[in-house]
């Protein structure tokens, strides 16, 4: 392949989005684990293809380049047909696979020769995830952030939302890891991504964010359900994020509690088997009644007592040991979760935001 087809990953991602169609030809299973932004998958081997090159290369490797050839050839034109109507005059592809090998080599061949100015990422996929977290070591201590912290179900989540829409910049972590941070933290049918599509949303996240202003963001610890966050961004938060207790009055709480997990109204069974883990810290007669008033249909009750049972005890406490800046933090006091008192919040953090940092 011409050198001047191939193109260095810092460069490729500097102009990612000049590229007409950025293609990963490796197998189904290698796309869903992770990709560049914005690819679209053209196997060249499906899943099974590529299990089986893999297994007759350790016998045999001349017998399995020449198994592999005859498939990836097959696909390719078949690949080509597919997507005849993407293919227009002035199409230009990037192309990838695992580590800039044989397999996209071979379909940036084919794009080339037929006159196409295709590109092909030099060390594929696996030097696209050497740039990403050498960026996710240093991005972070470009960033003034704040950080809201509060008891489950003060609407901590929500205000970064109501703060997107006011302008101001947010860094939403737990929307980046499809997930709420509890026991009861997953999300109705969609399931977290693998570590390695979180770390690509968080650093196309963190690219995005302009250094000159505040970047808010919620208080999170190392995990987030089973996806964890790089240290530096972790330690960055803890050392110098700029922390702002938010407070809201129980019934509040209660009632965005409900909002939050209403799906588990209609599957109370699925909430009971996720709060049996609470048994070891919170006995197994307690646990046991929060799970007959969930059976009965006691929401409002049940959450009532987690909060102040499970969640609140301890939990400022722990949070001061994490966040050392919370003991002089500043406090806002929000009467509910509705859209008026969430707007008068976000306003009032933008402008502890715009003061300039302690």
């Amino acid at each position: 392949m011409s050198q001047y087809h191939l193109i260095q990953p810092a460069e490729a991602l500097a102009r990612l989005v000049g590229f007409s169609t950025v293609i990963d030809v490796r197998s189904p299973a290698e796309f869903a684990e992770d990709h560049l932004p914005g690819a679209v998958n053209w196997p060249v081997l499906d899943n099974d293809e590529r299990r089986i090159v893999g297994t007759l290369y350790k016998q045999d490797p001349l017998e399995a380049r020449k198994v592999g050839a005859a498939m990836v050839a097959r696909n390719i034109a078949a690949q080509l047909d597919a997507h005849r109507d993407v293919m227009q005059k002035h199409w230009r592809p990037l192309v990838y696979c695992w580590r800039g090998g044989q397999r996209s080599g071979s379909m940036n061949w084919f794009l080339n020769q037929i006159g196409f100015k295709s590109l092909q990422l030099v060390g594929g996929y696996k030097a696209f995830r050497g740039e990403v977290i050498k960026a996710l070591a240093a991005l972070p201590a470009r960033f003034d952030f704040v950080v809201l912290c509060g008891r489950t179900g003060s609407g901590k989540t929500r205000l970064l939302q109501a703060l997107s829409s006011a302008g101001a910049q947010v860094l939403d972590l737990e929307a980046l890891a499809r997930h709420r941070g509890s026991v009861l933290g997953g999300l109705p049918d969609q399931p977290q991504p693998s570590q390695k599509a979180f770390d690509t949303g968080l650093w196309q996240a963190l690219v995005a964010l302009d250094p000159s202003r505040p970047v808010f963001v919620e208080s999170e610890s190392r995990k987030i359900g089973g996806v964890q966050l790089p240290e530096p961004l972790h330690l960055r938060l803890r050392e110098h994020g700029r922390c702002v207790w938010i407070d809201m009055a129980e019934a509040g709480r209660v009632e965005l509690l409900l909002e939050d997990y209403a799906h588990f109204q209609l599957n109370p069974e699925g909430f009971n088997t996720l709060i049996g883990g609470l048994v070891a810290l919170r006995g197994r007669e307690r646990v046991g009644r929060w799970q007959a008033l969930a059976r009965e249909g006691h929401w409002a009750e049940v959450f009532g007592e987690l909060m102040r049972d499970h969640y609140d005890p301890g939990y400022e406490r722990s949070l001061m040991n994490h966040f050392p800046a919370l003991a002089r933090a500043p406090r806002i006091e929000l009467l509910d979760g509705g859209a008026a008192e969430l707007a008068r919040g976000a306003r009032a953090l933008i402008d502890l935001g715009s003061a300039a940092p302690a």
